[in-house]
């Protein structure tokens, strides 16, 4: 049974999408796990992330399966239509079920019960994965539900600027409310992960006073914060545009690499794969 974590902030800009990107290669490449990933946001930042744009635009534009098809197909027919692998032919297990922005019209379509949908067609398909990773769109909707119904574990991206912590309560309130009518799940946040973050030494008062902020909420309710973070690199940007890993990019420096892999180190161990 693959182990599901979610990628979520009610606030944008935190650099969730990159940061999944890249947990998933290093997950994938350097631990030789077994990983699908699973874009549930309708901007499909992580889709073109992995498919790369021109790709991406084609599989749309050839009316290419998506999440959204899971939702209004039988899944046991869809099911492996939708999944992509994304490994580069490399000899490893990585996969994507890509998204579309037409998942944004399953938020206001009450027959689509998506909250069901997305466990049961992880169900079906778990087994040939260790690690399940979903990339959740930075709102509370109905997708978010389905998120938490799908997941085992939350990571929580944060990056130290203003208002860096304005979606922590919200998101300690939806949880709550979810965990609350759900008793018999195990779901719990795995750890605050800050990301593109400036060296110690170079972060200005706004930063420091925001990370600040940050732990004190995270202290009262008792959620984990990585003790390795995600440091501001221009490496990151181009292995997107290059569609690799961080540790792969063109001349990527070795200081960014170790420091992303001690990240990813820590994510294995907080979501018990390690």
């Amino acid at each position: 049974m693959a182990t599901v974590v979610s990628m979520i902030n009610m606030k944008g800009g935190v650099g969730k999408t990159t940061l999944t990107f890249n947990l998933a290669w290093y997950c994938a490449w350097k631990m030789r796990l077994r990983v699908l990933a699973i874009d549930l946001d309708p901007q499909a930042n992580l889709s073109q992330y992995f498919m790369g744009a021109e790709r991406y635009l084609g599989h749309i534009q050839n009316k290419g399966y998506t999440v959204v098809d899971i939702f209004h197909t039988p899944i046991l027919s869809v099911a492996g239509k939708c999944i992509y692998d994304v490994s580069y032919c490399y000899n490893i297990t990585l996969d994507i079920v890509a998204s579309r922005l037409e998942l944004a019209w399953n938020l206001i379509d009450p027959k689509c019960k998506i909250e069901e949908i997305l466990p049961q067609f992880l169900s079906a398909i778990n087994h040939h994965y260790d690690l399940i990773i979903i990339d959740c769109a930075p709102t509370e909707s109905i997708l978010t539900i389905a998120a938490y119904k799908s997941s085992r574990y939350v990571i929580v991206p944060v990056k130290p600027e203003f208002l860096a912590a304005i979606g922590l309560p919200l998101l300690a309130k939806s949880l709550n409310n979810y965990c609350s009518k759900n008793k018999n799940q195990k779901l719990e946040i795995a750890g605050i992960i800050f990301n593109d973050q400036n060296k110690d030494m170079y972060m200005s008062p706004e930063e420091i006073s925001s990370c600040r902020s940050v732990r004190n909420i995270a202290e009262n309710y008792g959620w984990k914060v990585f003790e390795n973070k995600v440091y501001t690199s221009r490496f990151f940007p181009r292995g997107s545009r290059e569609r690799q890993p961080i540790f792969n990019t063109s001349g990527v420096y070795t200081t960014v690499k170790d420091n992303f892999d001690k990240v990813a180190e820590e994510f294995l161990k907080a979501v018990k794969l390690r």
